[in-house]
């Protein structure tokens, strides 16, 4: 039988957890038609700020790419003060292993002379880039902003319910300007509940990110000139491309508005060319220099991998990174704690079978009604089989594309994450959440209290991403 999921709002069907009794009595007396009408003025309000999400492959009716706004949800997300520290210090130490792991794998490689992660694990990876090889960055930071997805279920084979951390984001990740937008959209509509409880803020966030930016500038350059470089405007996270520029105070750019002259990178503006020093690119390495990778790319700029490894510019993230967040690397993130810091890690990982290792093949094959199935370079909620959620004819399709490339899969139990109240079409009823935290690496590591709670709309459905139909909820820290 499985664990019964965990509640963040109660403790049993009548009585509330501790941190929620305010919130919880407040939501009691507010009358339906008021929240329902809540909910109309946020969607109509969102829709106009045009905070949407553009959805690959969907097209309306008359074959045009569909943008789809990421349904909000009024009832937050709360996590405790003592809770919250102890998530952040985990965080704090997960991504500074990953980062030492980076600088490794690109100089002297020891983790992979000890034997704790096989060297063709790296070698063979697609995101490994061999370029970057020797390549000093500033401060040794290869993944400047991380998005760490956390999820709260019971431990697997019973226990109570604990934090596990599900993925590692570290080359682009997303969703920061919905933890902002979520936040701003709360207060708006019901702001007596910010002065009844104590909720830390976020709107510091751009300060913070631009303080992370300018700290990793490279040497020659006291005051540094920061853009963020987008792919463009049908790139599905575009508004939020545009909104952190927008918020930090600095140039959104596309490739074609940079040009390499004399090892320098430059931007075109209505004054004459202005030399850039650091880029925040929301770009994928493959894309960025049509000289280095992909010669068909007209996202990036040519000549940038030179000025890079030259040190005349900085790109947050490094080149490189994904190497370090692939589903491949995941299992061996406790031990690079240990081997980088000398330290147990605070966060866990969830159990993982590698299907590269022929026992555990073996348990992946034999299990897969039960366990969740990824391919190591999926993303999006894409590539992967929910065993208990899939048909036979799913899972033995599954079967044999794992048996078909073993090694680019890897398999975990099903956990059943936590579930939060949220409004759906019968009223309040219980549904999925996962936490992303944005974690920012520059001369030291720091974080705006929580991130962006993802919520999985549909009953049952485990699949948080918003590329699925997911939906967001502001994300409380109550402060001591």
């Amino acid at each position: 039988m499985s664990p019964p999921t965990f509640d963040e709002m109660h403790a049993t069907p009548e009585a509330v957890r501790e941190h929620y009794t305010r919130y919880a009595r407040w939501l009691a007396e507010q009358p339906e038609d008021i929240m329902l009408a809540r909910r109309e003025e946020a969607e109509m309000i969102f829709r106009r700020v045009g905070i949407t999400f553009a959805v690959y492959g969907a097209k309306d009716e008359d074959g045009a790419g569909t943008e789809r706004l990421i349904p909000f949800d009024l009832i937050p997300r709360i996590i405790p003060a003592q809770e919250w520290s102890s998530m952040e210090r985990g965080l704090a130490q997960r991504v500074t292993a990953l980062n030492r792991f980076l600088h490794d794998i690109y100089h002297d490689q020891d983790i992979l002379k000890a034997g704790l992660v096989p060297r063709e694990q790296i070698e063979r990876n697609a995101q490994f880039r061999p370029e970057m090889v020797g390549v000093d960055v500033p401060g040794g930071v290869y993944s400047h902003i991380a998005g760490v997805d956390i999820v709260r279920a019971p431990q697997p084979g019973g226990g109570p319910a604990e934090y596990y951390v599900l993925e590692d984001n570290l080359r682009v990740p997303s969703g920061v300007s919905y933890m902002l937008e979520d936040r701003k959209m709360m207060m708006r509509l019901f702001p007596e509940l910010f002065s009844e409880n104590r909720v830390a803020p976020v709107a510091h966030y751009p300060d913070l990110l631009l303080e992370t930016l300018r700290a990793v500038r490279p040497a020659h350059t006291a005051e540094p000139t920061v853009v963020v470089l987008t792919p463009g405007m049908y790139n599905s996270a575009y508004f939020e491309h545009a909104f952190l520029a927008q918020q930090m105070g600095i140039e959104l750019v596309e490739g074609q508005d940079l040009f390499v002259k004399d090892d320098f990178v430059y931007m075109r503006t209505t004054l004459g060319p202005q030399r850039v020093d650091v880029i925040y690119r929301r770009v994928d390495d493959d894309f960025l220099d049509p000289l280095a990778f992909r010669p068909d790319s007209t996202l990036g700029c040519a000549g940038l991998l030179d000025v890079y490894r030259k040190g005349n510019v900085t790109l947050c993230n490094a080149i490189g990174t994904g190497v370090a967040d692939d589903k491949s690397i995941y299992p061996y993130v406790p031990q690079m704690i240990e081997f980088y810091l000398g330290e147990k890690p605070i966060l866990s990982n969830v159990p993982t079978y590698m299907g590269r290792k022929p026992d555990e093949l073996k348990y992946i094959l034999a299990n897969l009604k039960d366990l969740v199935v990824k391919e190591v370079h999926g993303a999006g909620g894409y590539g992967m089989l929910v065993g208990p959620a899939s048909t036979k004819a799913e899972i033995e399709a599954f079967r044999e594309a794992v048996l078909a490339k073993p090694d680019g899969y890897i398999a975990q139990p099903t956990l059943s994450l936590s579930t939060c109240p949220t409004y759906v079409e019968s009223g309040i009823a219980p549904r999925h959440i996962d936490l992303r935290p944005f974690v920012l690496s520059g001369t030291e590591v720091q974080m705006v209290p929580g991130g962006l709670t993802r919520v999985a709309l549909k009953e049952g459905s485990l699949v948080v991403n918003s590329s699925q139909g997911g939906g967001t909820k502001d994300t409380w820290v109550l402060e001591h």
